[in-house]
């Protein structure tokens, strides 16, 4: 099983949603699971129905199996504030670098340095043990950038530790890279059943296999379930009449003007559904184990949430 879970997915699949629900699903039987935010969206905050994440861990919910889940929102100078002190100890002269603006400065002069700090935190969650020598978190699940940039992201301490051959820089980014592409790590990737999210999908676990970064599993979000015996060639034998005479008999007005439009809209679902079985078989020859999640009518609510995180519990992590 691994411990920490990055997420990540093109922009409208649902990963935050599936980041928080995958959280959810590994806080079972007492463990301690941490959700961790890196984009400073806030989309954890929406999700749960609660204030807005400081940068201090706290519990936001209970997993069905009576475990914690505590959430995260990473920022960059922050981080930053912590490493200098961790490293340097600079203490009242980190604050003051802050008030005169040089963190933002510094992160925004090296765009790179911003996901160095941020992953840096993250790992760190990972490899924190308690007083008795055990983690403090059993899982860490990271809601990362989208699916276009999240090997380089997920590779930027490879970079600065070939940059920075010694000292602390150095030895930070190389424990960073110990982690991330170690067999306690796994990069999920979230998609829907859409040309361009599938690509992208495809695209981002050739990317990640060329980093040598462990790939986990493809999460199919928003999956809709399928109709018994609806299939284009059904639809299109089907006879207009025969369609009246059954909504007529059910009661409905109109029942002839209906019977057109109908058999119209199940054609295109008909068809729609067949681009998908496609798309499906598509993922399956990636070589990866492939979730599915269903489609919520009305979105997800925090209730949707933990519908969810029991149909990820159904799967090993």
């Amino acid at each position: 099983m691994s411990r920490l879970h990055v997420v990540t997915g093109k922009g409208g699949t649902g990963k935050t949603t599936v980041a928080a629900a995958l959280a959810l699903a590994l806080a079972e039987e007492g463990r301690r699971t941490l959700l961790v935010e890196v984009e400073g969206r806030q989309g954890i905050a929406r999700l749960f129905e609660t204030e807005a994440l400081p940068y201090e861990e706290r519990v936001i919910a209970i997993g069905p199996g009576g475990g914690e889940v505590a959430a995260l929102a990473v920022d960059a100078e922050r981080a930053l504030l912590d490493y200098l002190q961790m490293f340097y100890r600079l203490g009242g002269a980190g604050r003051a670098l802050r008030r005169i603006g040089a963190i933002d400065f510094a992160t925004t002069l090296a765009p790179g340095l911003r996901d160095v700090l941020l992953t840096g935190k993250v790992c760190e969650a990972v490899r924190r043990r308690n007083r008795k020598g055990g983690w403090v978190y059993d899982a860490v699940v990271m809601d990362a950038p989208p699916t276009g940039r999240i090997a380089r992201f997920l590779g930027v301490n490879d970079e600065v530790a070939g940059l920075a051959r010694v000292g602390p820089v150095h030895h930070q980014a190389q424990a960073v890279m110990r982690v991330l592409k170690s067999p306690e790590t796994a990069v999920h990737l979230v998609t829907l059943l859409e040309e361009m999210p599938a690509q992208e999908t495809a695209d981002g676990v050739a990317e990640l296999r060329a980093a040598r970064l462990p790939v986990g599993a493809v999460v199919v979000n928003m999956v809709r379930p399928p109709v018994p015996g609806l299939t284009g060639g059904a639809l299109a034998a089907a006879d207009r009449g025969e369609l009246a005479g059954v909504l007529a008999g059910a009661g409905l007005p109109a029942a002839g003007e209906l019977a057109g439009p109908l058999l119209a809209q199940g054609a295109r679902y008909a068809h729609r559904t067949g681009l998908e079985r496609g798309l499906r078989a598509e993922l399956d020859e990636l070589g990866l184990p492939v979730r599915e999640l269903p489609m919520l009518a009305g979105g997800v609510d925090l209730a949707g949430l933990y519908r969810l995180a029991r149909r990820l519990r159904e799967h090993p992590w």
